[in-house]
């Protein structure tokens, strides 16, 4: 499922790129956000319908709007605008740097530590991006530039989406995927008709297309995501998943028959070595767990979620309101609900 998850995420690319010859950026936006919130709608149904954050969660009810915000509303219109300008197979390998923006994010504002792997991880995504603005448009000058910057504009902002969607914890993220996508959807698709009305070409099958590559990159293929990170690990998981962009630059040389130089393959070979350099990032030191009670999804086989269901296997993901006790302990972990706390420059 990982592996289908990333062939159907990495696709979304070259399928834009095609859409972009007849759907300006904002329809074209808000069709996909449209299309992604229609196919996780059964699953946000089967996890407790279509809720919102309750109306005193002020928290997460922030958390949510800075979710539908940068990851639904700005970040794939400058995605698309960026890749108006530039290769689909380009554009890509530029989307990995999503997962070193989220890294970096994490450290600055998100109150993650980043070991020495893990910034030589960050630094090969730069330079793989510095060498595909260098490199494949750098005949277009400063038109060449844009893109690149546009792309990581939509790749930090999609990082930000990425904490504040892991830090909800009233909603499910399939629910929260479906609030993002109907939302941003409707908005940028509004936005859209009346401040860019579309070319002639605006016809019914482009919109059903549009709907449908939402549908299936940015809906099912994080369904997929979900249900191969319950089965298979998380690590394991994105390690599948980061695939993706090589399936959108094959499928960009299939689909669009676009060339590749020298400098998309060191490009990728580069971004791969990053993107390997952040997953095995293992955080691990000694850490505090002060008392709490909250609701959100879990499962019993976490380390942190040790109340006992006579009904049910640790694996299992389900919710309802529990309480934590006071704890310290040591493990490797990432920012989430349950690790947000500062670092000394002393840990590892």
């Amino acid at each position: 499922m990982a592996l289908l998850s990333a062939f159907l995420f990495g696709a979304a690319t070259p399928a834009s790129k095609y859409l972009l010859d007849s759907l300006p950026p904002f329809q074209l936006a808000g069709l996909l956000y449209l299309g992604a919130a229609l196919a996780v709608a059964p699953a946000a149904l089967k996890s407790g319908g279509f809720a919102l954050p309750p109306k005193r969660d002020h928290k997460n009810q922030l958390r949510l709007l800075g979710a539908v915000f940068f990851g639904g509303l700005f970040a794939p219109v400058v995605l698309l605008i960026g890749l108006q300008n530039a290769g689909a197979a380009s554009v890509s390998l530029w989307l990995n740097l999503e997962l070193a923006a989220t890294a970096v994010l994490g450290v600055f504002i998100f109150k993650d530590h980043l070991s020495a792997k893990g910034w030589f991880g960050v630094a090969a995504a730069l330079i793989a991006s510095v060498l595909l603005v260098l490199g494949p448009d750098s005949a277009a000058g400063l038109a060449g530039l844009i893109p690149g910057i546009l792309v990581a504009l939509a790749c930090i902002s999609w990082g930000l989406d990425n904490h504040f969607t892991a830090l909800i914890d009233s909603i499910t993220p399939s629910q929260s995927t479906f609030w993002k996508g109907l939302a941003a959807g409707m908005v940028n698709l509004t936005i859209g008709m009346i401040f860019a009305p579309a070319n002639g070409n605006f016809e019914l099958n482009y919109v059903l297309f549009a709907l449908i590559v939402g549908a299936l990159s940015y809906g099912t293929s994080i369904v997929l995501y979900i249900h191969s990170a319950q089965s298979l690990g998380a690590t394991r998981a994105q390690v599948l998943f980061a695939c993706a962009p090589i399936f959108g630059v094959l499928l960009s040389v299939i689909m669009l028959n676009e060339s590749l130089t020298i400098i998309h393959f060191f490009s990728a070979v580069l971004f791969i070595v990053g993107v390997g350099f952040l997953i095995i990032e293992d955080h691990n030191h000694l850490h505090h767990h002060d008392s709490m009670d909250h609701n959100h999804l879990h499962s019993h086989n976490d380390g942190h979620h040790d109340h006992f269901h006579p009904d049910s296997k640790p694996s299992d993901k389900h919710r309802h309101a529990h309480s934590h006790y006071s704890i310290s302990h040591r493990h490797v972990h990432w920012p989430d609900l349950h690790h947000s706390h500062e670092h000394t420059s002393k840990e590892e």
